[in-house]
């Protein structure tokens, strides 16, 4: 499935640091910025997270909640949280049934090798849980940012 403008995306339930289950349709009320991402502490994914995660203040007065989702162990998130001081909340879909469904687990190439991976993407919901907003194979530089002024304009 792909995702699409003006729908809401397949369900989510996933484990997040947030010490409980990240409940996508308890979210419905405020805009809500999901950054899909491959990797804990790989340079563009710390980046991207340090990104957002400076942002945060702005995000929460523009009434948006922001959480970023990787096929990583939530135990692992934890740890890349502490090591680079990140409030915002991680979610782990290790099994990928989200990212599948969602259709952003693809097939990826580096060096030569081809593998299975998530691609980096954000989705933008509006406050009635509805996909306002949709960056594919997001570049990072400036993006953050980016996402901030489409929630703001909402």
């Amino acid at each position: 499935m792909s995702l699409q403008l003006g729908t809401r995306p397949p369900a989510l339930t996933l484990p997040s640091t947030k010490g409980e289950p990240l409940d996508l349709a308890a979210l419905r009320g405020r805009k809500v910025v999901l950054f899909i991402y491959p990797k804990d502490d790989t340079q563009s994914c710390t980046r991207e997270a340090l990104d957002f995660n400076a942002l945060l203040p702005e995000f929460e007065a523009a009434g948006t909640t922001v959480i970023g989702i990787s096929p990583d162990p939530l135990a692992k998130h934890f740890k890349f949280k502490e090591k680079h001081g990140l409030a915002l909340t991680l979610a782990s879909d290790e099994e990928t049934r989200v990212l599948r469904a969602w259709g952003v687990w693809v097939e990826k190439s580096m060096y030569g090798r081809r593998f299975m991976g998530a691609e980096r993407t954000t989705l933008l919901l509006d406050q009635d849980g509805r996909l306002a907003r949709l960056w594919r194979k997001v570049r990072v530089p400036g993006h953050a940012q980016e996402v901030l002024e489409a929630a703001r304009s909402l």
